[in-house]
């Protein structure tokens, strides 16, 4: 079995495991919990959950600056692909990794305007508005674990002999991600669940990035001279 089948494999199991997750938090133990009574799946664990965190309105602010950070990663590689194509004169010849990695934004922010329509669960808190706001998954958590992720990824292919660059990259993802993710989780903006399904869909997006960067590499580098640069 190749590499990229095996992967496909991996990366529709995932996706599985968050259809899964996602029908558990909108029939199981559903209660009105959330503010305006609305109801919430999973209400005992994500009731307990929040009274116990709380809220707190500076982890919320920092968790927000972070994710700004998230939106300059986009751009940056935005701009990479950008000169690449100027400099190269032809979008074969533009890294097929960041080729790859466009297009999983697309998908990604496919996903977060999804969730936006598609209402499953609604915040602990009102908007400053006073109305209630799709919370189901973290937002903040799918766009941190993705770009970051995916960064590193592409970071690891076009800078493989550059070891003090990975390092930065793998100690700066990490943490951006770790302080986003937890931070939006003790912020009291979320509940547990919404977490825990923003992690699960953004490992599934990550696994079809990594199926599609490897079978891309498998069936087009050759037809492509993506060395000349």
């Amino acid at each position: 079995m190749s590499k990229h089948k095996f992967n496909l494999i991996i990366t529709a199991s995932l996706f599985l495991t968050f259809i899964f997750f996602t029908v558990l938090v909108k029939t199981v133990d559903v209660g009105a919990i959330g503010p305006n009574g609305s109801e919430v799946g999973l209400s005992s664990i994500n009731g307990y959950f929040f009274s116990q965190v709380g809220g707190s309105k500076t982890i919320y602010k920092l968790s927000e600056i972070f994710g700004y950070i998230t939106f300059l990663v986009i751009a940056g590689f935005a701009g990479l692909g950008l000169y690449q194509l100027i400099k190269r004169k032809c979008i074969c010849k533009v890294d097929i990794s960041v080729l790859i990695l466009g297009c999983f934004y697309v998908l990604v922010f496919a996903f977060y305007f999804l969730f936006e329509i598609v209402e499953i669960n609604y915040r602990p808190i009102l908007s400053e508005e006073g109305e209630l706001e799709a919370s189901y998954p973290s937002s903040h958590t799918l766009l941190s674990l993705c770009v970051v992720s995916s960064a590193i990824i592409v970071i690891k292919d076009l800078f493989f002999d550059k070891k003090p660059i990975l390092i930065a990259s793998y100690v700066g993802g990490g943490l951006l991600m770790a302080v986003t993710v937890i931070g939006r989780l003790l912020a009291g903006v979320h509940w547990l669940s919404d977490i825990v399904g923003g992690i699960l869909l953004s490992t599934a997006l990550i696994m079809a990035f990594c199926t599609a960067l490897t079978f891309a590499k498998e069936k087009f580098s050759s037809k492509c001279n993506l060395t000349d640069k």
